[in-house]
């Protein structure tokens, strides 16, 4: 895993961010050690380039110690992992759920895409996975029960790319999950209804990859979901590559910027429809 320049976010969160606070550097080298948090009155920022974090931050078990940080002082937080399309955010999430085990619970944004049916109503059958083809709002409210409702399951719905629909309570947040990781393209944007969504988490970390190995994986993906190659291609040209041109620009909102590239993270691949397939990272 490699961490490029860690951007100051624009816009604070909900819980006050510990792993990414600039006095974090002055205990980089324990993993034990707690680092020290910023005034919880005071915006968070995120740390200047360079900037080591605490535990081992370049690998799967240094994230989850930082994901898990984000639990001090509150009975449950959000981590997101917002970024464009074929970069890793689902892997990663699962990675970090799968390492935390019962502890941790994961919440996909794929859930919230809207039916076929309601995209046909609405014109954006040819832009599936644009931003305003998901039930941002209905995401909101799924996350501030996350928040809220500590004391009882809470079912997580998905999508479904053998169906190509979204389907109900595949996922399950249960009471004793203390972080929840929720990964989607557009957690960051500064746009209606996602500006709700970003304010729950307790940071937003950019998950990114080099444009050729993205191409590769959404061509991939295409291919796997009974596209031919001539159609997969246009797909990524016309739908992704936009979609991730726009995710791009909330890269700066975001607490520290993650490559998933070269990071064996140790998460066996289901079958396709089953959550994820090989073509989902």
């Amino acid at each position: 895993m490699e961490i490029d320049d860690p951007r100051t976010p624009t816009t604070g969160p909900r819980t006050t961010p510990t792993a990414s606070d600039p006095q974090a550097t002055s205990t980089a080298s324990d993993p034990q050690a707690t680092p020290a948090g910023p005034d919880p009155q005071a915006p968070p920022t995120g740390p200047g380039p360079g900037t080591e974090f605490a535990g081992s931050a370049l690998t799967l078990a240094g994230l989850a110690a930082d994901a898990w940080s984000l639990t001090e002082d509150t009975p449950r937080a959000v981590l997101g992992l917002a970024g464009p399309p074929g970069a890793g955010k689902s892997t990663l999430a699962r990675a970090l759920v799968a390492h935390l085990g019962e502890g941790a619970a994961y919440l996909p944004l794929d859930g919230f895409h809207l039916s076929n049916a309601q995209l046909e109503r609405l014109g954006l059958t040819a832009r599936k996975g644009s931003e305003p083809s998901f039930d941002v709002w209905g995401y909101v409210d799924l996350l501030r029960r996350v928040l809220d409702e500590t004391v009882r399951d809470i079912y997580v719905p998905d999508y479904d790319r053998t169906l190509h629909e979204p389907v109900a309570a595949r996922h399950l947040v249960p009471p004793a999950a203390r972080l929840v990781v929720t990964e989607g393209n557009y957690l960051a944007c500064d746009l209606p209804g996602w500006r709700d969504a970003y304010v729950l988490m307790g940071e937003c970390w950019y998950v990114e990859a080099p444009g050729g190995v993205r191409q590769e994986r959404l061509v991939e993906r295409q291919l796997a979901g009974g596209r031919d190659e001539a159609q997969a291609r246009d797909w990524v040209a016309t739908n992704d590559d936009p979609n991730g041109q726009l995710v791009e620009k909330s890269r700066d909102r975001c607490h520290r910027i993650l490559s998933t590239t070269g990071l064996p993270l140790g998460l066996p691949l289901g079958p396709p429809g089953i959550g994820m397939d090989p073509s989902r990272f």
